[in-house]
This record gives structure tokens, C-alpha cells and sequence, in this order.
């Protein structure tokens, strides 16, 4: 793993600006496809491999973006191409990333963050707390370390902030991937970084978003953008997949076994101490079951959960970390196993245990990642009817019998109805909850495996982008 040196910031930008004379050897961007969307119904691969610079600003572990760029890092370079992974990730050799290559820049030791959470070696702190002069130097680190490994075809950053003004800053062909976070947190609100945020676009030779709703939050914060393509994330339908109970069982347990001494749970990004025997002992009999993995936070709608498990005939297993646990255990109703995060190696093996996975978010969200996941493994998840949630509880739908079509969503922060749901969905005969759960994988493999997710983002970048109109003013 390299680390780059540190570089001096380049003086004469104001506002958080990019300099100019980095930007301005960027390639000329595609043509527009403002208001269009790249078609997933079609997978559209070829055309010679590219040599990829990939940059994430944080961990590879965990959720969200950062289980999004190793997925992307290892479907690109099992589709052939040159991938190189930039991040403050100091083990990547823990994850899969394909043959792609891992460096962690130098950043000197500031890291912006939207949400405040702990990063060895690093003070992170809320993007909107630092200075430019701050910003201007975390970008100048960054797009260092990138301009040492040009030439590249492309530039690939994550989040309009810091991703926007790190890919310009390289002087290369750039694409940025919005997320959603980014904008909810640091952005909204704050006129000067959402300026950066579409100063910095305007130079990208493509914007990805990963839902409709997305869209319309990087333009209401934003402003108008060119380039935008709708593309949902990938899932790995060859690692997310049904597994006979027995078998997922003993496997959860083993890799549970292979965890980290935790002592006393003091460092929360690790899985609890004793998880093995905890699951064996819990989930020994089966039992209805429901699964919620994920932040341990309000926004991401956990108390919901809780709440409406009150009286079910079911147990739960609560999966993540958060600054609420705590009160979230305290009232949790018994049958819940709280097991601190986990890690993929650790969901494959737990979700096909699961009768019902729930995304209870009240917070909107890019696109519903884990509930795809869920689906893929074969378990239907039952998700809040809003943001990018609401666009897969609508594939979900559509696939799924037309009596049972209302078991994919419920209302957004109403427990009664999540209730409701979960008690018919765990009350369907064994057979028809496995059958909807069959239904909802080949959803999954049909749109959202990440091979051909991973080739349709470089569609646009070989000027032959797929495109299909999404609906009025789209």
C-alpha cells in the first residue's frame, strides 16, 4: 500500500475553487443526456479494457460508498479493466477488490466528513466546519496522489464533495458519483459548498446519480447539471444468494468465530465479543426472524422497527453501529440480539436466515442498497415508501403477485403500518415467503448485478451511452 507525499497547496483560488490550470486539461465532456437515463434493462460491456483511477475519500469497510467502491473496483477489473483504488482505507488487503491495486494518500491528517464517526489515524471532522483554506488543502493531497498515477483513461471520484474538486483538480477526464449523503448533510443548506458542488460538476465529463430522487436533490441543491446519468448501484448476485439454513447456520457462526477480540464492545466498528456462540444459541431453532442491518441512528428509522416488533410473534437481529444504540437497546422488546456491525463475509450467511429484512429510513436515501442485497439472498424486504427506497419497493411490486404487491413498502415513519406488513409477510405459508423470495432476487439479477451496472457507468465515457426519456422533465 502507498502513501503519497505531501504537497504544497497551489495558491490564487478563492471560495474553494479549482485552479483553473489543473481543470483546465480536462477532456471535452459527452454530449448532454440532461433529462435521460441510462437504460438497465440492457447490458452493454466491450470495447477494450481502461486504465481507472477509482477514488473514495474513506474506509472500504462498512456500508454505503464505501461498500459501493470496492464493488465497483472488483466488477471492473473482473471486466478486464486497469483499476487503481484510491482511499484512506489503511487494510485493504481485508476486502475484495479484484486485482485492483490500493493506495491511501497522504492527507495530512484532516478528514472531511459528513457524518461525525471515529477514523484511525485521522481527525474528521463535518465538511461544513472546515475552512477553504482547509478544503483547498485536503484537495491538493488528494488530486496529487491521483496526477502520479496518469495517465488514466478516467478519473472515477465519489461525492460531490470532496470528488467534484478532487477529479478537477487532477487535470484529467473525470466522472463523479453523487451519493446522496453529501448533499443532505454537508450541502443543503449551505450556499458556498453547493457553489463548489456545481462549479466542480460543470468540468466532469459525466455525473452518476443512483435514483430518480437522487436527481432531484443534486439539482434542487445544485442547481442545474449536465451530464447526469441515473444508474443504480450493483449487487453481487453471485455472493448474495439463498442458502439452505443449515448451511448458513454453520457458516455465519465460523466466520463470527474469525472476528477480532472485542473486549468489553469499547471499539465499535468491530462486531461484538462472543457473536459466535450469541447467534448459535439465538438463532439455534426456526423461528421468524427479522433482520435490520445498517446505521444505528434515528434517521435510519431503527426505533420504528423496534416499536413495531412489540407484540410479534418474531425475534430480530439488529446489525450495525451508531451513536443511539444504547437507547435503542434499552428499548428494544425481548428476542432482539443487537450484534454490533458486520461485514459482508457475515451477511451472506445471516440474511438467508431471515424471513423479512426491513429498511425503516426516514432520512431519504440515494438508493435502497441493502434491500437489494436482502432481496439477492433471497430475502423479501419490506422498506419505507420515500426517496430511492420507494423506486425499488416499485420493481419489487411489479414483480411480485398482484395480492402480495403492498408487502414490499410501507408508510414512511408509521410503525403501525410496518407492523401491519411484517405480521402478513411472516404469516404467509413457508413456501409462498420463499417463492416472494426467489421473486425478488431475480429482480436483483435482472437490474442490479453489479457486472453490468460496473460497464453501463463507462457507457457515456465511449460516447454510446444507452438512453431512454424517464418521464416528463427527466
Amino acid at each position: 500500500m502507498g502513501t503519497t507525499s505531501s504537497p504544497r497547496p497551489r495558491p490564487g483560488r478563492e471560495h474553494g475553487q479549482p485552479d483553473p490550470a489543473l481543470v483546465s486539461g480536462a477532456l471535452p465532456p459527452a454530449t448532454s443526456a440532461e433529462g435521460l437515463t441510462l437504460d438497465p434493462d440492457r447490458y452493454r460491456g466491450g470495447g477494450g479494457g481502461m486504465r481507472i483511477l477509482l477514488w473514495h475519500g474513506y474506509l472500504l469497510g462498512g456500508t454505503g460508498s464505501n461498500v459501493y467502491t470496492r464493488s465497483l473496483a472488483r466488477a471492473w477489473s473482473r471486466n478486464g479493466h486497469d483499476v487503481t483504488v484510491f482511499s484512506q482505507e489503511p487494510h485493504p488487503e481485508e476486502f475484495d477488490i479484484g486485482e485492483a491495486g490500493a493506495i491511501r494518500p497522504d492527507i495530512g491528517g484532516q478528514l472531511p466528513v459528513f457524518v461525525l464517526d471515529r477514523y484511525e489515524g485521522l481527525n474528521a471532522r463535518r465538511l461544513q466546519d472546515f475552512t477553504v483554506a482547509e478544503r483547498d488543502r485536503y484537495v491538493a493531497y488528494n488530486a496529487a496522489a491521483l496526477r502520479e498515477h496518469l495517465p488514466a483513461d478516467l478519473v472515477f471520484t465519489n461525492h460531490v464533495l470532496m470528488g467534484g474538486p478532487v477529479g478537477a483538480a487532477t487535470g484529467a477526464r473525470y466522472a463523479v458519483k453523487a451519493h446522496g449523503s453529501e448533499l443532505e448533510y454537508s450541502m443543503r443548506g449551505r450556499p458556498e459548498l453547493a457553489r463548489l458542488g456545481h462549479q466542480t460538476l460543470a468540468g466532469a465529463a459525466a455525473v452518476y446519480v443512483g435514483s430518480a430522487h437522487i436527481r432531484d436533490v443534486l439539482t434542487e441543491i445544485c442547481g442545474r447539471v449536465e451530464r447526469v446519468y441515473e444508474l443504480p448501484p450493483g449487487v453481487d448476485t453471485d455472493r448474495w444468494r439463498p442458502e439452505p439454513r443449515e448451511h448458513a447456520l454453520a457458516a455465519l457462526i465460523a466466520e463470527s468465530r474469525r472476528d477480532q477480540p472485542n473486549p468489553g464492545n469499547l471499539r465499535e466498528r468491530l462486531p461484538d465479543d462472543g457473536n459466535a456462540d450469541r447467534l448459535a444459541a439465538f438463532l439455534a431453532d426456526a423461528e421468524p426472524t427479522v433482520v435490520y442491518f445498517g446505521k444505528l441512528s434515528r434517521n435510519k428509522g431503527v426505533h420504528l422497527l423496534l416499536e413495531a416488533l412489540a407484540g410479534l410473534d418474531a425475534r430480530s437481529v439488529i446489525v450495525g453501529f451508531g451513536e443511539d444504540r444504547t437507547e435503542l437497546e434499552a428499548n428494544a422488546p425481548p428476542r432482539t440480539l443487537f450484534t454490533g456491525p458486520l461485514e459482508h463475509r457475515h451477511l451472506v450467511h445471516l440474511l438467508p436466515l431471515a424471513d423479512v429484512s426491513v429498511v425503516p429510513s426516514v432520512f431519504p436515501e440515494a438508493f435502497g442498497m441493502v434491500a437489494a442485497e436482502a432481496a439477492s439472498a433471497g430475502t423479501p424486504p419490506l422498506v419505507a415508501r420515500h426517496s430511492g427506497l420507494a423506486e425499488v419497493a416499485a420493481r419489487l411490486s411489479q414483480a411480485y403477485p398482484p395480492e402480495l404487491a403492498h408487502l414490499a413498502s410501507f408508510e414512511p415513519g408509521d410503525p403501525r403500518d410496518l407492523r401491519a406488513k411484517l405480521e402478513a409477510l411472516l404469516l404467509l405459508p413457508p413456501d409462498d415467503r420463499r417463492s416472494l423470495g426467489l421473486t425478488a432476487r431475480q429482480v436483483v439479477v435482472d437490474y442490479w448485478s453489479w457486472s453490468g451496472v460496473a460497464e453501463r457507468l463507462l457507457d457515456p465515457l465511449r460516447d454510446r451511452p444507452v438512453r431512454t426519456v424517464t418521464g416528463p422533465g427527466r
